[in-house]
């Protein structure tokens, strides 16, 4: 049976993250670009200063996930993408990147709630896994 793989993408606040699943729980590559040390002079994050970080970093980020997963496009079988709750325009960036994606690829796109996704399983979604990852960061 050939394995599912899912490109997951979160933007919901100052961080920009993807990771490729694969069958729901195994990790294949994840990437985070934080914005830590350019909000860091606001005293907290600066929404719109976020929003425009993460125009500058999403396509990269999914190419270096991609790259790290030895995959492209055609490998992944659905896109996943935070949807909320989070900063308006950040989580705009990473669902439109998503939308775009799956759109050209042909590919199903699944909006996902990261607070219920964690809630409900910790540690084995989408979401929990990148705030796991991003947690290590800080």
């Amino acid at each position: 049976m050939k394995p599912a793989r899912i490109l997951a993408i979160e933007t919901s606040c100052d961080e920009t993250a993807a990771a490729v699943l694969e069958n729901g729980r195994l990790l294949l590559s994840s990437t985070i670009a934080s914005q830590m040390d350019i909000h860091a002079r606001y005293g907290g994050v600066y929404p719109e200063v976020a929003s425009r970080q993460h125009v500058l970093s999403i396509l990269p980020v999914i190419e270096e996930t991609l790259a790290k997963a030895h995959l492209t496009l055609e490998n992944i079988d659905a896109v996943a993408a935070t949807r909320g709750p989070g900063l308006a325009g950040s989580l705009l960036v990473g669902l439109n990147a998503a939308k775009g994606l799956a759109l050209g690829a042909h590919l199903p796109l699944v909006g996902v709630n990261h607070l219920e996704d964690i809630s409900i399983r910790p540690g084995y979604t989408l979401s929990g896994i990148l705030l796991l990852q991003s947690r290590s960061f800080h």
